[in-house]
């Protein structure tokens, strides 16, 4: 399908520059940014207006099915939270509900302008045909650990979903330290040099986790990780709400990324990651993710963003800190990148059409002094008009054209009786 959108300011984010013109789409792919031009030939033409169009948002990090504990287990600390109340659950998932949660989840990042996903969950056929049926990119994490699978079988996970269609792809991954024994991490990290992969995992997230490392290993989870040789071919950590002067280093070193999710660790008053001093110790590579809705509730990136720069601003007591661009910049390219999605990350003739149009035209939005800052400090999904996904428009003013609304939404609820304990 061809798509034109005409009348547009169009942030692309090769730099902080808006272009006014029109953007064009050729199947999957962007055929023109640029100037108006003459039109013809176009499936359908759209005049936005005068609204923008932007790099869709990358949630990169999330468990998306786990919108089945939406307020469910809420108000209790993380160690009662997860062994009380999130794996004796997680244990009674069928195939039939994380297809339907996960769709669930996508919907809601659809309307947050998110075009992909890292997703780290279980039972993978059924979240790839969620994603695929309705035409969402994801990126799949592995997550191996004490509870279930094998170095093997991630490695299997990995030759299979890197081969399995254009909206879906698959990174090497493990839950975390403390859930996983050394044997196991061992063989990932020989895994992850064989075939010259990144490998990611939570990392760090609690003064408990890092502290239990310690007493394990005498050394930090960053410093363990990189001591068994995990990130020779780059990766990075979820969360990275702990870290000291050396993990820091190591991240700046191997080019590694940081992952946050401000609204997750708020929640469960993890802390709040240093961005601004894992900047200034040299670490380059940041993007944002939400977390799951079990601990999050709400899978908004909007939220996220106002989080990642007001946090930082608090924690170092600084105003200037952590200014919107940048945040803006984690969110989408750093997302792609952090992802692999190295076609996803700006607006640019033959990257992949994954984009989100934002209606300027309310008053959270006006006036337009700094566009990148409203979307930052006063924009949310009620000005996302539109999310197009790999060329084809996943929603569009409230609706989704290729997703049975009514049947998740009634599946979801009945299907909570599962979970009961």
């Amino acid at each position: 399908m061809k798509l034109r959108f005409y009348n547009a300011k169009i942030l692309t984010m090769e730099n902080e520059s808006i272009i006014e013109g029109e953007l064009c789409t050729d199947g999957g792919k962007i055929a023109y940014v640029g100037a108006e031009r003459a039109s013809g030939g176009y499936d359908r033409e759209i005049d936005l207006g005068g609204d923008l169009i932007i790099p869709g948002f990358k949630n990169a990090h999330t468990h998306s099915a786990m919108t089945f504990l939406r307020s469910l287990a809420d108000d209790l600390p993380l160690n009662d939270w997860l062994y009380k109340e999130v794996f004796p659950r997680e244990a009674k998932l069928t195939e039939e509900a994380v297809y339907t949660y996960a769709q669930l989840a996508n919907m809601e990042y659809l309307t947050s302008g998110i075009t992909s996903s890292f997703d780290m969950y279980m039972k993978l056929p059924a979240y790839v045909k969620a994603c695929t049926d309705m035409g969402y990119r994801s990126v799949l994490c592995g997550s191996i650990n004490d509870f279930g699978g094998t170095v093997e079988g991630i490695e299997e996970e990995f030759n299979t979903y890197n081969d399995c269609g254009e909206l879906i792809s698959y990174q090497l991954g493990f839950h975390a330290e403390y859930t996983t024994k050394r044997e196991t991490l061992e063989g990932l990290a020989a895994l992850s040099q064989k075939l010259k992969a990144p490998l990611y995992a939570h990392n760090s997230e609690t003064k408990a986790e890092v502290e239990g490392c310690k007493e394990r290993y005498g050394i930090t989870p960053t410093q363990l990780f990189d001591k068994l040789g995990m990130f020779e071919y780059g990766g990075g950590g979820f969360h990275c709400v702990w870290f000291d002067e050396l993990d820091m280093e190591i991240f700046a070193e191997k080019g590694l990324w940081a992952v946050t999710n401000p609204a997750s660790n708020l929640k469960l008053a993890s802390g709040i990651a240093p961005i601004c001093e894992m900047r200034r110790h040299g670490m380059k590579n940041f993007a944002i993710g939400t977390d799951g809705a079990a601990s999050n509730n709400c899978l908004d990136m909007f939220r996220e963003m106002f989080l990642v720069a007001g946090l930082q601003k608090v924690r170092e007591e600084d105003a200037a800190a952590c200014p919107a661009f940048e945040v803006f910049e984690m969110a989408t390219k750093g997302g792609a990148l952090a992802m692999g999605l190295t076609d996803c990350d700006v607006l640019k003739e033959g990257k992949r059409a994954d984009f989100a149009v934002i209606d300027l035209k309310q008053p959270n939005m006006q006036p337009l002094h700094n566009i990148a800052k409203n979307l930052v400090y006063s924009g949310s999904k009620q000005n996302v008009s539109m999310t197009v996904v790999n060329g084809r428009i996943l929603y569009e003013n409230g609706e989704f054209p290729t997703v049975d609304t009514e049947k998740i939404y009634a599946d979801a609820n009945m299907l909570t009786s599962l979970f009961e304990l």
